[in-house]
């Protein structure tokens, strides 16, 4: 691939991995360097910690996240987010939204092959 379908992709992961973020913390609260770690397993949605960590900290100043630091068993102390209240109302919301997008992206790329 080419240096602009390689920044498109990249855009496009960066698009969708909000919603990926606030999903993963959907399932209950992680620490940043696993948020990473989890996107990372799917490879679709694999980004740098450089890319979440300032995300992160976006969502909780929109006040999707909320944040602790609990003591770490292996090292220092780790910042723990989850979800608020009002992110768990905004992650159905986009949730929702997600699943009319890819329906209809789904129906649009089945009749691209088709053809």
């Amino acid at each position: 691939m080419g240096n602009e379908t390689d920044s498109r992709l990249s855009q496009f992961r960066k698009g969708v991995v909000e919603l990926a973020i606030l999903a993963l913390l959907h399932s209950g609260e992680a620490y940043g360097g696993e948020i990473v770690e989890r996107l990372a397993s799917h490879p679709g949605l694999a980004i740098s910690a450089g890319t979440v960590y300032p995300l992160l900290s976006r969502l909780k100043k929109s006040g999707l996240i909320d944040s602790v630091w609990r003591e770490s068993p292996v090292g220092p102390p780790r910042k723990y987010y989850r979800l608020s209240t009002e992110g768990g109302i905004e992650f159905a919301a986009m949730a929702k939204a997600w699943d009319g997008v890819t329906d209809a992206m789904d129906d649009l790329l089945g009749e691209g092959a088709a053809r």
